[in-house]
C-alpha cells in the first residue's frame, strides 16, 4: 500500500476489537493519518511492525498472555527507533516507569480526549516525548517511594495473596527470617502500615494487575 510522504502511519496493538474500531474512527478524522496495522497479541505485533514499520504505535498495557511492555522491547529489541505510545487504562507509577523504562516515547490514558490523542501521535512521529501533566505527576510521585529490589518483586505478589512469612519463605526456597525481613522492607518502601495495605498499595501502583 502506498502512503503519502507527509502520512503518519499507525499501528494499533489492542486486544478489544471495539476500542480498536474507537481508535480507526479517530484517525479518520485527519487525512495525514492512516492506521496500517491492528495487532491483538505481542507475536501479531512483532510480526505486522516487521511488514509495516508504521511511524507510530499505539500500545496497550495488558495483552494476552504477555504484557505491552514485553511487546515494547520486543520490537525495539529489532528497531530501536520505533516510536510507541502507550495507550492504556493503568495509571500506576511502577507501570509508567516501566513503559518508558522500556523505550515508549509517551504515555497516555485510554480517557484522553481526541485531539490530545491525535497531538501526542503527531508529536511522537516527529520524534517528540509526549506525556499529559497527571501522568507526568504520578511518575514524579515515584521518587517520594523506595524502589524495590527484584526480591521484593516477588515477595510483593504472594504478601497480596495472603501467605505467611513461612509459606512465603517456601514458595522462594529461603528462611522465614529472611522472608519476614522483605515483607518488613518492601512495607517501609511502600509506605504500608500493614499487609492489606500493602496489598492495596501493590494493585494501585501498578506492581500487581488484577486479572
Amino acid at each position: 500500500m502506498k502512503t503519502n510522504p507527509e502520512t503518519i502511519t499507525l499501528m494499533v496493538v489492542e486486544d478489544h476489537f471495539v476500542f480498536r474500531a474507537g481508535l480507526r474512527a479517530i484517525f479518520s478524522l485527519r487525512a495525514n493519518f492512516q492506521v496500517v496495522a491492528e495487532a491483538g497479541t505481542l507475536e501479531e505485533a512483532v510480526t505486522l511492525y516487521r511488514k509495516h514499520q508504521s511511524a507510530v504505535t499505539l500500545m496497550d498495557l495488558r495483552l494476552p498472555g504477555r504484557n505491552g511492555i514485553e511487546a515494547i522491547r520486543a520490537i525495539r529489541a529489532e528497531w530501536p527507533k520505533a516510536r510507541i505510545l502507550m495507550l492504556t487504562t493503568f495509571d500506576g507509577d511502577e507501570d509508567i516507569h516501566s513503559a518508558m523504562e522500556a523505550g515508549a516515547c509517551g504515555y497516555l490514558l485510554k480517557s484522553v480526549p481526541g485531539e490530545e490523542l491525535l497531538r501526542a501521535v503527531d508529536a511522537a512521529a516527529h520524534g517528540q516525548s509526549y506525556m499529559p501533566p497527571e501522568v507526568a505527576l504520578r511518575l514524579a510521585e515515584r521518587a517520594a517511594y523506595g524502589v524495590l529490589t527484584e526480591r521484593e518483586r516477588e515477595v510483593l505478589p504472594l504478601v497480596a495473596k495472603g501467605l505467611t512469612n513461612r509459606e512465603i519463605a517456601e514458595q522462594l526456597k529461603f528462611t522465614e527470617f529472611t522472608a519476614k525481613a522483605h515483607v518488613r522492607s518492601l512495607m517501609a518502601k511502600l509506605g504500608a502500615a500493614d499487609r492489606t495495605e500493602a496489598a492495596t498499595l501493590a494493585i494501585q501502583r501498578g506492581f500487581i494487575h488484577l486479572s
